[in-house]
C-alpha cells in the first residue's frame, strides 16, 4: 500500500489567497507472509508484512490518497470503515457494491476524504473474509491548533482485537458457502496480533503494554473480530470511554466495556495502582445457541520500575459470556458529548421511515443435501430479502444507467407483521433472494428501526451503514411499538456512531440526514451473516447542485471481469 496524505492550509493576507499542500508518503504492499500462532504456521495476506496492519495517522478534514497494490493471490478491495467519504462512493471499497476487486498484480488509488470524524476508525479488506488478516487502525487527530475535549494524555496506544484461524480463511468460507453449512469458528482471538497466555502453545505470545505509575494513557481500541462481540476489562483499573466511532461522548467511567465487531472506542486509563502486572482480558459476549469461539485473549498492563512481579498477573472480573443485561447496562449509558464545540444535529422532521427486520434463515436445497438445517442452505436477510452480490458493481450500474444489475424494490417494511421476538413458527424461514436497493431522496431525514427476530437462531447483530454516521436514538427488548417506543427516544444527546448492536430479539432506532449522495452498503458486521445475505444497498440521489452531487469517478477504477 502507498499512503499519500494531503493537507491543505489556507491563508488570506492583503486580498491574496495562498494554498499550501503537504504530502506525507507511506509505502507498503498487500502480500502473503508466514505467521505462527498456537504452534501453527500459515501464509496469510497482510498489509506491509504486519498483523494487524500499520496505523494511518491523519487530522480531521484531511484527504488521504492510498495506492493499494495487490500482490496477493486473489482479488481484493479496501474499505475505510466509518469514513463518510462525502460525495465519493468511488473510494468506499465494498466489493461489487462500489467497485470490482483489484486483481492480483494490479493497483487502485483510493481517495479517502475525512470530514467530521475525529478519534479512531479503521480500514479493512471488504472481499469475502479477507478482512480477518487485512486490517489496521486509523488515528484521526484534531485539526492543527485544536486539542482534545479532555486533558492531554501522557501517551497513546492502539489496541486491535482480531480473530485467528489456524486454517486458510478463504478456503474455510468457500467451503461453507459451497455446502450451505455453518462457518468454522476461529481458533483464538488476538490482541495486537497475539493470542496471549491463556491458550495452549501460546505462553510467549502475549502483548505487553508498559505504563508509568501516575500517568494517563489514551487507548484507541478497534474490534476487528469476525463474528463475536466482546467484553474487555483491565484488572483493578477504571476505563473512561471518551469517544466511540470517531465521535466524542460524555466521559463514561466503567469497569468493563462491550464492543461489537466494526466498532471503535477511545479509552483513558490512569496507571494509579501498585506497580505490578495486570491482565487485560477480552472474551465474547454471546447469548445465542449458534456456534462461536468462547475463548479469551489476554495482554498485560505492565508497570515500569523496580518491583517483584507476581507469578500470575492480577485478573479482572468480566461479565458472563451470555450476560445480556451486562452488555445492555454498558451500551445504554453511552451519550454524545453534545457541547458547543462538538454539537450534534439529530433529525427531527422525519421524511423517510424504514422498519427493517433482520434474521437468520434457510434457502431450500432441491435435493435436501446441503449442510444447513433440514438439508437446506443457511442464509440471512433484511426484510425477508437475502442479498445477492452482483458480478458488476452497483455503483457503476447506477452511474452508467446499466440495467439488469439491481432492482429498486427493497421494502421499507417487512412483508407481513407477526410476533418477531416471540414464537415465530415458520414465518419467513425461507427468504426471497435478489440484489434489491432502497433509493432515498437527497436531504431526506431518515429513521431506521432495526428489529431483531427469533427466526431460526436469534443473535445480536452489529449493523453498519457505509457513507454515514447515525444517531442511536432508541433501543429496547421485544418488538418495536409505533406508539410507545418513540416515547423512550433520546433526542438530546444520542451517540453518533457508524455501527450499532441490535440486541437479540430487540430493536434499535437510528436517525440520519441523507446528505451524502452515492451508493452505500448496509450490512451486519458479523461476517458469517454478511456472507449469508444480511445486506442491502442504500442509494442517495444527487442533490440540486454540483456540491450536493457525486463527484466524477476516477480514471483507474478496477475492471469487472
Amino acid at each position: 500500500m502507498l499512503f499519500l496524505i494531503k493537507k491543505t492550509l489556507s491563508y488570506s493576507f492583503c486580498f491574496l489567497f495562498f494554498i499550501f499542500i503537504f504530502l506525507l508518503l507511506f509505502t507498503s504492499n498487500l502480500e502473503e507472509k508466514n505467521f505462527t500462532r498456537l504452534c501453527t504456521t500459515k501464509s496469510m495476506l497482510v498489509v506491509n508484512g504486519q498483523f494487524p496492519g500499520p496505523a494511518i495517522n491523519v487530522r480531521r478534514g484531511d484527504t488521504a490518497f492510498v495506492n493499494v497494490i495487490n500482490n496477493g493471490k486473489y482479488g481484493v478491495t479496501i474499505h475505510w470503515h466509518g469514513v463518510k467519504q462525502p460525495r465519493n462512493p468511488w473510494s468506499d471499497g465494498p466489493e461489487n457494491i462500489t467497485q470490482c476487486p483489484i486483481k492480483p498484480g494490479k493497483n487502485f488509488i483510493y481517495e479517502v476524504i475525512f470530514s467530521t470524524e475525529e478519534g479512531t476508525l479503521w480500514y479493512h479488506a471488504h472481499s469475502d473474509w479477507t478482512r480477518a488478516t487485512v486490517h489496521g487502525p486509523i488515528v484521526i487527530l484534531p485539526p492543527v491548533g485544536k486539542s482534545y475535549p479532555f486533558a492531554e494524555p501522557y501517551k497513546e496506544e492502539t489496541i486491535v482485537l482480531a480473530s485467528w484461524f489456524n486454517g486458510d480463511v478463504k478456503q474455510l468460507i468457500d467451503v461453507a458457502l459451497a455446502t450451505g453449512g455453518e462457518t468454522n469458528t476461529s481458533d483464538a482471538f488476538t490482541l495486537n496480533g497475539w493470542p496471549g497466555a491463556l491458550y495452549n502453545c501460546s505462553n510467549e505470545t502475549t502483548y505487553t503494554l508498559a505504563v508509568q505509575e501516575g500517568k494517563t494513557y489514551l487507548l484507541r481500541l478497534v474490534n476487528a473480530v469476525m463474528n463475536e462481540e466482546h467484553f474487555l476489562a483491565i484488572a483493578n483499573h477504571t476505563l473512561t470511554v471518551v469517544a466511540q466511532d470517531a465521535a466524542y461522548i460524555k466521559p463514561l467511567n466503567t469497569s468493563y466495556i462491550m464492543i461489537a465487531p466494526g466498532q471503535t472506542m477511545d479509552i483513558l486509563v490512569t496507571a494509579n495502582q501498585e506497580p505490578s502486572h495486570y491482565y487485560i482480558l477480552a472474551r465474547p459476549f454471546f447469548d445465542s445457541s449458534s456456534p462461536f469461539d468462547n475463548t479469551t485473549t489476554s495482554a498485560i498492563l505492565q508497570y515500569t520500575g523496580n518491583y517483584i512481579p507476581p507469578s500470575i498477573p492480577l485478573t479482572p472480573i468480566l461479565p458472563a459470556i451470555d450476560d445480556r443485561l451486562g452488555a445492555f447496562n454498558y451500551t445504554s449509558r453511552v451519550r454524545a458529548l453534545a457541547t458547543e464545540d462538538y454539537p450534534i444535529n439529530v433529525p427531527k422532521n422525519i421524511t423517510e421511515q424504514l422498519y427493517i427486520t433482520i434474521a437468520v434463515n434457510t434457502i431450500i436445497c432441491p435435493t435436501a443435501n446441503c449442510s444447513g438445517p433440514s438439508g437446506n442452505r443457511l442464509a440471512a436477510s433484511m426484510n425477508n430479502v437475502s442479498f445477492d452480490i452482483p458480478d458488476t458493481d452497483v455503483l457503476q450500474a447506477y452511474y452508467r444507467n446499466l440495467t439488469g444489475i439491481y432492482t429498486t424494490d427493497f421494502p421499507s417494511r417487512p412483508p407481513y407483521i407477526f410476533d418477531f421476538s416471540g414464537d415465530v413458527g415458520n414465518n419467513t424461514l425461507h427468504p426471497d433472494q435478489g440484489t434489491k436497493v432502497k433509493v432515498i431522496e437527497w436531504g431526506a431525514e431518515v429513521e431506521m428501526v432495526f428489529q431483531g427476530t427469533n427466526i431460526l437462531l436469534a443473535e445480536n447483530h452489529p449493523m453498519h451503514l457505509h457513507g454515514f454516521s447515525f444517531y442511536n436514538v432508541g433501543n429496547g427488548f421485544g418488538n418495536f411499538d409505533n406508539e410507545s417506543s418513540p416515547n423512550t427516544y433520546n433526542l438530546d444527546d444520542p451517540p453518533e456512531v457508524n455501527t450499532i448492536g441490535v440486541p437479540k430479539t430487540g430493536w434499535v432506532a437510528v436517525r440520519f440526514k441523507a446528505d451524502n449522495p452515492g451508493v452505500w452498503f448496509m450490512h451486519c458486521h458479523l461476517e458469517r451473516h454478511a456472507s449469508w445475505g444480511m445486506d442491502a444497498v442504500i442509494i442517495v440521489k444527487n442533490g440540486p447542485t454540483e456540491e450536493t452531487s457525486m463527484i466524477e469517478p476516477p480514471p483507474n477504477m478496477p475492471e469487472c471481469s
